[in-house]
């Protein structure tokens, strides 16, 4: 079966990863403002070439943008769990954790109807026992990890890693994971952000080459793999720029001349699970 499939994700942060980041003055918060200007030029777009889409919400961002994210359902998109702040679970405690990760459930069922069946940590950094609460909780899929670029797998827990010994892998677990990457996000490509410590990130990158990188990321996918799905991760306040959206409908027609099929994650995960791919786990 010849299937090359194509996912594309949007975390809709808003200010809430900026606030995460110490960064709460008058005009980061107002970078985080322009998220919300760029949903409906996004939803535009996905609309025009019939593309499903996933869309992981900071709960704070649910409850601020509930008009914003009721359109975002309505068009037919996946909302998952992002956290209810943006602060990455490794920073927090294990009640925190769980605390935040029902809360924003709660604030995804209010707009959706129903929990969410995917989640996506802030800053892709999990702790030590987010996997076993999102199996808790009753999630299908989560999409933080980097084991793989083309196939889901699933996730482990019980991982023992050491210093100065090889590490011991744990037990794997029916969490499907939906494996992404830095190269396939457009936050470390464009975004130029001064840290309260000092550091800077430089962002600011060309458009066309980061569309080059994207778009060969999947030719090589659809030259080595019979199947296969490819997540590129998308912020509405960085790519909803012009010459950024421009980028993002550039990508769809290049995949769609290369024979890509659009899904949400959702989708694809359960498939997996559910035997509907030709990989086993």
């Amino acid at each position: 079966m010849n299937e090359h499939i194509a996912c594309l994700s949007f975390d809709f942060d808003a200010m809430s990863g900026l606030i995460a980041r110490g960064l709460k003055s008058p005009t980061p918060i107002s970078r985080g403002e322009f998220g919300a200007v760029a949903v409906d030029r996004i939803l535009t777009l996905l609309d025009k070439y019939r593309v499903p889409s996933s869309w992981f919400i900071p709960g704070t961002v649910l409850e601020l943008y509930p008009e914003h994210c009721r359109r975002i359902a309505a068009a037919g998109h996946e909302i998952g769990n992002h956290g209810y702040t943006h602060v990455p679970p490794a920073n927090l405690a294990p009640e925190q954790e769980e605390q935040g990760l029902v809360r924003a459930n709660e604030a995804i069922a209010k707009i959706t109807g129903s929990p969410p069946a995917g989640y996506r940590s802030p800053s892709w950094d999990l702790s030590a026992v987010t996997i076993e609460l999102l199996i808790k909780h009753g999630f299908v899929y989560d999409s933080s990890m980097m084991g793989h670029d083309h196939h889901p797998y699933y996730a482990r827990i019980k991982d023992v890693v050491l210093d100065d010994e090889p590490m011991q892998f744990g037990e794997k677990t029916g969490l499907v994971e939906m494996p992404i990457a830095w190269s396939l996000d457009d936050f470390p490509h464009f975004e130029y952000l001064r840290m309260p410590g000092g550091h800077t990130m430089p962002g600011l990158h060309n458009a066309s080459g980061v569309l080059e990188n994207f778009v060969s990321d999947f030719e090589f996918m659809r030259r080595t793999e019979q199947w296969g799905v490819l997540t590129y991760t998308f912020h509405p306040y960085v790519s909803g720029r012009g010459h950024r959206m421009l980028l993002i409908e550039r990508l769809i027609n290049a995949l769609l001349e290369r024979g890509a099929r659009f899904s949400t994650l959702r989708d694809v995960a359960v498939a997996f699970r559910d035997g509907n791919t030709p990989l086993q786990g």
